[in-house]
């Protein structure tokens, strides 16, 4: 999710839209929140394991 956003963020910022840049924004932050979660050990979407 964040490799997402951040290729939405440089498509959005290459083309000028605005749209892009937006929705790139909001995938990366998510991305990065799952992820520092995930990192502190918390179960995500009910898993407790990476399998």
């Amino acid at each position: 999710m964040i490799i997402l956003g951040v290729i939405l963020l440089i498509i959005g910022f290459v083309t000028g839209i605005s749209i892009l840049w937006t929705i790139g924004i909001i995938l990366a932050l998510i991305g990065l929140v799952l992820w520092g979660a995930g990192a502190l050990g918390h179960a995500l979407g009910g898993r407790r394991h990476y399998y």
